[in-house]
């Protein structure tokens, strides 16, 4: 007990320092209090935040009495999508010196916000910096918040002050939006065609919103011609579903660049993007909740929350918040689906995943083609190659035979075609897929390989891998498939040189294992060879079927050597 004790009182001391906290004596707090509010930071510590508000707020009246305690009770209100009562526990508490804190004030200036006092908002931002203790991120929400309301207050566009690339660049365009710029349209595709390694796609959607709030649907509709619903993401396939469909108030009813809640809102969901990115899907959560509360119409921003919530492993709160998509918004219903069909995987085993979108899959009518292919695409990874075939040829019935797509589609059939062994029309759809596009690395690596496995053009095989490898030379696929090309050939030195780094960049991967053993026996050095199989047998991902085969290798080694 007394070992207990003195553990309790040292994880203590450690969420204190006079720096942050005004009480540091355990003697003022009443030990239920203590152990509510410790049991609070255990739980909040382990991104279990409703275990964490339920302490929290059975401790609330240390709120006077430690600093510390404010902060994670504000932290766990937003999390839990209690944003107004977070702002007002921060109002409660401002007078006593205790909300000094980054968010507190940006919780306020939020709410001055809101209530359009652009100026109030401002004085809570600048209060703000005096709490960012050299966080990069906390520093350009508070100038690009601060920059914000000098437009929505000046009714025009200011020198910035602080340059942060291209996010300064995505807010100066929603600043030229919301006053209505001559130059709104052309800043657009200038950031949507920016030649970086980000993906600006997102902000499409804001300038098909811009155009139909113009009154421009020609335009709306010659920019969502440029899109294919099987390369898009789900925001970019529901707006251009609206455009077809001429539900042209959709896109009002959800955003509008004249509104300064739901610009600051976007700026939120882009802060909690990059968050999510960095895997700190907490903060990430915080910052989609203040997006939330700013534009709640919006709901499709929660997409990334429930997302955040399913790699965090926390099935239930996804479900929860997939709740908000239903059929209304087709492409993000179907979002949904796919997300509950993989917790079910996740909980259950795949066939069960299966039957589940496919059932739901059954009551869609008219399903569009990106939903025939994610379907397709399910079942190919379930290695239910007839019914993925099926599918396919459905996509390839609704689309244009030129198209980069289409060659895309053949070679996903030519593979399930390959794997259910009709090797004839597995041939065909990759050549014809070729045909389309010669240089793609990974057909040729496929038809390659598929004919290395049935001995067939051996020649022709390598020939083709070794023009993918000149196009793909760091991807391990088709680093194996060369060296197994050169093995079969019996140039075994080339083939080692291949193989030994193929397991290098995959050694959990059977097959190269097991490819890499057979290289090495060739080469005589018998004991890596049994040192490798033996490794096959134990990776997880091994087939019964190959472990057959290695325990052979192990006793008899290579037959015909």
């Amino acid at each position: 007990m007394l070992v207990k004790f003195f553990k309790l009182f040292l994880i203590l001391l450690l969420y204190q320092s006079p720096l942050y906290s005004k009480n540091t004596s355990l003697n003022d707090f009443n030990a239920r209090y203590l152990s509510n509010y410790f049991s609070g930071i255990v739980a909040y510590e382990n991104l279990d935040n409703t275990e964490a508000l339920k302490f929290f707020n059975s401790s609330k009246i240390l709120i006077k009495q430690h600093d510390a305690y404010l902060e994670r009770y504000v932290f766990s209100l937003v999390l839990d999508g209690k944003v107004k009562k977070a702002i007002n526990q921060v109002k409660q508490s401002s007078t006593k010196n205790n909300s000094d804190f980054f968010q507190a004030n940006l919780l306020l200036a939020v709410d001055s916000l809101k209530k359009k006092n652009f100026k109030k908002s401002k004085v809570y931002i600048d209060r703000s910096y005096e709490f960012i203790n050299n966080d990069r991120l906390s520093l350009i929400i508070a100038e690009t918040f601060k920059q914000y309301l000098s437009v929505f207050e000046e009714k025009k566009l200011v020198k910035q002050t602080n340059t942060f690339g291209n996010f300064s660049f995505i807010n100066e365009v929603f600043q030229r939006c919301y006053l209505n710029d001559k130059d709104t349209e052309r800043y657009f595709n200038t950031l949507i065609n920016s030649q970086n390694d980000a993906d600006y796609s997102r902000y499409t959607f804001f300038l098909i919103s811009y155009l139909i709030e113009s009154d421009n649907y020609d335009k709306a509709k010659k920019v969502t011609n440029n899109f294919d619903y099987l390369n898009s993401s789900v925001l970019i396939s529901q707006g251009k579903k609206w455009i077809e469909d001429k539900n042209l108030d959709n896109f009002q009813e959800i955003f509008s660049c004249t509104n300064s809640n739901d610009i600051i809102s976007e700026l939120f969901f882009l802060i909690a993007n990059l968050y999510s990115s960095q895997n700190d899907y907490e903060k990430s959560n915080f910052y989609l909740n203040i997006a939330n509360y700013l534009n709640p119409k919006f709901i499709f921003n929660l997409s990334l929350l429930a997302e955040n919530y399913y790699l965090n492993d926390d099935y239930s709160n996804t479900l929860k918040t997939l709740k908000v998509f239903d059929k209304k918004h087709e492409f993000y219903y179907w979002f949904k689906l796919k997300k509950e069909s993989q917790i079910i995987l996740k909980k259950s085993n795949q066939e069960t995943s299966l039957n589940f979108i496919n059932e739901k899959f059954k009551e869609i009518k008219n399903p569009n083609k990106k939903f025939l292919f994610d379907i397709a695409n399910m079942h190919k990874n379930a290695k239910r190659y007839i019914e993925a075939i099926s599918f396919y040829d459905q996509i390839l019935l609704k689309m244009d035979v030129n198209s980069d797509l289409y060659a895309e589609i053949l070679y996903r059939r030519g593979g399930s075609y390959e794997r259910s062994g009709d090797y004839i029309k597995a041939d065909k759809d990759l050549l014809k897929s070729l045909e389309a596009n010669p240089d793609d690395a990974y057909v040729l690596n496929y038809l390659a390989y598929s004919w290395l496995e049935r001995e067939h053009k051996i020649e022709t095989a390598l020939k083709m891998l070794e023009k993918a490898y000149a196009a793909r030379s760091n991807d391990p696929y088709i680093i194996d498939s060369i060296g197994w090309a050169y093995y079969l050939v019996e140039e075994y030195e080339k083939a080692e040189n291949f193989l030994k780094r193929a397991v290098e960049l995959m050694p959990q991967d059977p097959i190269v294992n097991d490819h890499y053993g057979d290289i090495l026996w060739q080469l005589d050095r018998k004991i890596q060879a049994r040192y490798f199989w033996q490794a096959v047998l134990n990776l997880d991902e091994t087939e019964d079927t190959m472990k057959e085969t290695i325990k052979n290798k192990l006793i008899e080694g290579l037959k015909n050597s």
